[in-house]
């Protein structure tokens, strides 16, 4: 595997794993004896979410992208014949392709287990748009390698943060040095220039690299605590379950112990009145017989 073919597998690794697959891959091409491909691997930024989405679209639909992309050059043409007319007819056709790409595109991240923002759908036709407008960015988004996403503002091509994207126009030259390199024949003078930027940017991908396992941390740490939280709301809801269903007990019991008195209150009520009964016929009887004795 060289860094071409390594940084193809990157990309296409998802954006989860794409630290993990990074170092993986740059081990890998260290083990195979290429210190600088490895080193280049590593300085390789992590894509947004839509330029990793942009990316999957590259992948996944490539006819489409030349579509797009042979739609622009049609689009270039008759701007530069000042054809009013053939704009006018190529404009739905911009709008209904980019339509389509992003219609798809909301597929594909469903099947990768992506959500897609409102902001990210967004990102993507921007990027969409100015691979159709600028032919230097149609290159880089049908290599599929993007870390940010596109947008043409009128001068040229920005990253999602607004500053100028470094993507170059892709000429002959640069097609002879990609082949080149893919097979295994670079030159020295690129080596060379390679080498002395790969000293250059060490510091900056570590420091990058810091921040982005910081992010990753965090975000671990903040999953953590949201599920820590939702265990005390589980475990609290069910305590109130609890304490619910034992007052409900007692009021039941309270309830029963409340119509057992009752019916006490009333058969002692009854047995009261039996032997007020009875003390009053015994009085009578008694002063009767006082009254006998009495005569006697």
């Amino acid at each position: 595997m060289d860094f071409e073919e390594a940084a193809s597998a990157l990309y296409a690794a998802s954006a989860a794993d794409f630290i993990a697959t990074r170092n993986e891959l740059a081990k890998q091409l260290k083990a195979d004896g290429d210190q600088l491909g490895s080193t280049r691997l590593k300085a390789l930024r992590k894509p947004t979410v839509a330029a990793w989405l942009a990316n999957l679209v590259a992948r996944e639909l490539p006819d489409d992208i030349d579509d797009l992309l042979a739609l622009g050059d049609e689009f270039r043409e008759a701007t530069a014949d000042l054809d009013g007319e053939r704009l006018r007819e190529l404009t739905p056709k911009r709008h209904k392709l980019i339509d389509k790409l992003s219609k798809s595109a909301g597929g594909l991240a469903e099947r990768e287990g992506q959500k897609v923002s409102a902001d990210v759908a967004q990102k993507l036709r921007e990027t969409l748009d100015a691979a159709l407008v600028d032919p230097a960015a149609g290159e880089a988004v049908r290599e599929g390698q993007l870390s940010s996403a596109l947008r043409h503002v009128g001068f040229g091509v920005v990253d999602e943060s607004g500053e100028p994207s470094n993507i170059t126009p892709i000429t002959d030259e640069r097609r002879q040095r990609a082949q080149a390199r893919r097979a295994k024949a670079g030159e020295s003078e690129k080596a060379a220039a390679d080498e002395a930027a790969e000293k250059e940017s060490a510091a900056e991908t570590a420091k990058r690299e810091k921040a982005e396992r910081e992010q990753e941390e965090r975000e671990a740490a903040e999953k953590a605590e949201a599920k820590q939280e939702l265990d005390g709301a589980i475990a609290a809801a069910e305590a109130a379950d609890a304490t619910v269903e034992d007052l409900d007990n007692q009021l039941s019991d309270a309830r029963d112990a409340l119509a057992e008195a009752q019916e006490a209150v009333h058969r002692i009520g009854e047995e009261l009145d039996e032997a007020r009964k009875a003390a009053r016929t015994a009085q009578k009887e008694s002063r009767e017989a006082r009254k006998r004795y009495n005569r006697l």
